[in-house]
This record gives structure tokens, sequence and C-alpha cells, in this order.
């Protein structure tokens, strides 16, 4: 069935969402985005400053979780219903990065980051399709990277996770379409966020500079992976299952 073609602005009027590492970031962008568009969203973060964040909207309930856990990603779906009756859309965006080559890397280390971006978001998918398939619709969007793909050295952990991560996307689409769920993923390229400062005071800087490496000379800001995140949530993207969406001013496409 062909979608109407209506204004964005209303995509998600009444749609119940989940978006995860929602403080900051990719993820702060995504939930503002989604909320001038009618949606009802839970705010998952690991930082109690989601509280803070969002304490003024009545259409974000904040809560503060590791999206690692079995327990955070139980607990943030009836959440959801509890508050909202429903789950519509899920968006897992937590992530973390080491730089580090895999000799001098901890399995802590290891650990934390395959926790979050692989082992979080099939914990938080498992949770999210027990909740839509009776409903028979729904979508998952996953936030990747070009690492799904790519690597240089000292990101060992970081591309295998997201590695996962697009292994996990593609999986869980074929197994959720039958039920009117689409999961997809964004392949997201440097975006200045904060996601390097928990170990080099120049995080936003050291991205900015990196993004000028790409085709298009310069990295992204989070509201522009926040469009894309929409798009694929949205029925717009009513034809779009298991895809991994490049969203990386080119650079998966040049040899560096």
């Amino acid at each position: 069935m062909k979608p109407e073609t209506n204004n964005a602005h209303g995509d998600f009027e009444g749609k119940v969402v989940i978006i995860t590492g929602a403080a900051s970031g990719i993820g702060l962008a995504t939930t503002e985005l989604f909320a001038s568009r009618g949606a009802l969203i839970v705010a998952e973060d690991i930082n109690p400053d989601v509280k803070t964040v969002f304490a003024d909207n009545d259409r974000i309930v904040p809560f503060v979780g590791d999206v690692a856990t079995e327990e955070a990603a139980q607990d943030v779906v009836a959440l959801a219903i509890e508050r909202f009756g429903k789950l519509d859309i899920l968006v897992n965006n937590a992530a973390s990065i080491v730089y580090k080559n895999a000799i001098d890397m901890s399995l802590d280390e290891w650990n934390s980051i395959i926790g979050i971006s692989a082992t979080g978001v099939f914990l938080h998918s498992r949770e999210a399709l027990k909740a839509m398939i009776p409903n028979k619709s729904g979508a998952i969007v996953n936030i990747g990277s070009y690492a799904c793909y790519f690597t240089f050295p000292g990101i060992s952990a970081y591309a295998a996770a997201k590695g996962a991560l697009a292994q996990i996307t593609r999986t869980l689409a074929v197994e959720a379409i039958e039920h009117g769920i689409r999961v997809n993923a964004v392949g997201a390229g440097d975006v200045v966020t904060n996601l390097l400062n928990s170990f080099r005071d120049d995080g936003r800087e050291f991205l900015a500079k990196h993004g000028k490496l790409a085709p298009i000379k310069r990295a992204a800001q989070p509201e522009e992976i926040a469009e894309i995140v929409a798009f694929l949530a949205s029925d717009r993207a009513s034809f779009v299952v298991g895809s991994v969406l490049m969203a990386d001013g080119g650079m998966s496409v040049i040899i560096q």
C-alpha cells in the first residue's frame, strides 16, 4: 500500500517512542525532533542528568538505566506501556567508545563497549518486539556507524560492536517484518557529540576535524542524523527493511 504523502511535522502524532542515550548528542536531537512531531517519549540514559534535561517537557518521561542490562530493557518498555499504553518505535542510540589498540585494552573495556552497542541493542529490541508484535506494527532504528563495515587502528571493540549491530539489524528485520515491524539502522559518520569526552578533552573538536576526511569535508551535526532516524521510523520509509542507511558524508565510499 502506498503511504500518504503528508507533512513530516505530524509523522509521530500519538506514537510512543523509546530512545536510548537520550541525554545528549544524537539521542537528544532525536528526542527533541520526535517530540516536536507529536511523539510521546521515554528518554533513557545512564546519566541521571536525563531527568533534568527533560524536566519541563510533558511529552517526555526520563528513565535512568544501563542499556546493557536486561533489567533496564524490561523496565523501560514496561514504563512506556504503563505511561502511554503501547510502544510504536524504539531507537537504539546509546554508544560508547575506547580508542586503544587491542593489546592495550582490558576485558572490562571490551565488555563495556560490546554490552552497550550490541547486547543492549539485542535486549532492548527483544523487549520492544514483545510489545509491538501483538499490535502488528512498529519500527526499530539502530544507530550504527561506518564502523559497521570498516575499521582503523584503535577501535577493535567499537568496530566489533557496530558490526554486530548491523547483523542484529538484518536478522531482526527478517524475523519481525511478518509482524508488520520494520528494523533498520543508520550508518552514521563523524558527528559532533560528546562521544569521546570520557577520555579526551578535545573530543568534539577531534570529531569535527576527523569529519573533514570525508568527501563532504565536514562532520555532521546531531540534528542531521536525527532526520534520518525520523525518516526510517516513519511510514514514509514503509518499504525499507533491514537496511543500514549510510549517513557518513561519503566516508564509506572512499579509500583513505
